[in-house]
């Protein structure tokens, strides 16, 4: 039998004490690996592309050069890295900034770490972790926002898909609700993630759910 490859994370917090905190958690689970962590940006930039991690947790509120530009850049050049912010914000801008940059996941710092373990397997996975009130504000945004000009380049049943996706709808859940295979899903979602030039499902949801304009009213 063939051991399990750990998956292999990056870390960039310049709280040192939470810093050690998280990297304790990581360094009790076998599975997982931390390679390296970083206190800024800059250091980040520069080191975590030779360390090719398969995620990276990432603080947003960073000395210098935030966490969003940083993900920014790391993204272009590690293109199949998962990025996860975890911060003490929950603003809705930045939620959905740091979607667009190419974060698939947002957890804030109070998460426990039965959670945050649980986050890191699920993004390495595929999946897109969020807490649960930033997953609404997502949703919220996606629901409240006038249809963004990318909208217009989906498919009446591509958008379909994404609405049921906005709605939290597992895949097996939206094939029985739309009567369509779960290849033929998957192909939906190919289509658009091509058609958006994203990666993932919250970048494409990020990209879809453009922000209220100032003078709107909010619920």
């Amino acid at each position: 039998m063939s051991k399990r490859v750990p998956i292999r994370i990056c870390m960039v917090e310049d709280d040192l004490k939470l810093q050690a905190l998280m990297a304790r958690w990581l360094r009790q689970e076998p599975e997982l690996q931390l390679v390296n962590a970083y206190p800024d940006a800059e250091s980040a930039v520069a080191g975590i592309p030779a360390d090719r991690p398969d995620v990276v947790l990432m603080d947003i509120n960073l000395p210098g050069q935030n966490g969003i530009e940083c993900v920014a850049q790391l993204k272009a050049k590690l293109p199949a890295t998962q990025f996860a912010m975890i911060t003490v914000y929950e603003d809705e801008d930045k939620i959905l900034e740091a979607l667009k940059v190419g974060a698939t996941g947002y957890l804030v710092k109070q998460t426990p770490r039965a959670e945050v373990i649980a986050a890191i397997r699920e993004l390495h996975g595929g999946g897109s972790p969020m807490t649960p009130n930033i997953a609404r504000k997502v949703v919220q945004s996606f629901h409240r926002s006038k249809p963004a000009p990318e909208a217009s380049l989906l498919s009446d049943r591509e958008q379909q898909v994404m609405d049921l996706l906005a709605k939290g709808y597992l895949y097996k859940e939206i094939s029985a609700s739309l009567g369509i295979s779960q290849g033929s899903l998957h192909t939906y979602i190919r289509r658009v993630y091509e058609k958006l030039h994203v990666h993932s499902r919250s970048q494409a949801m990020a990209k879809l759910a453009k922000p209220p304009a100032a003078d709107a009213p909010r619920p």
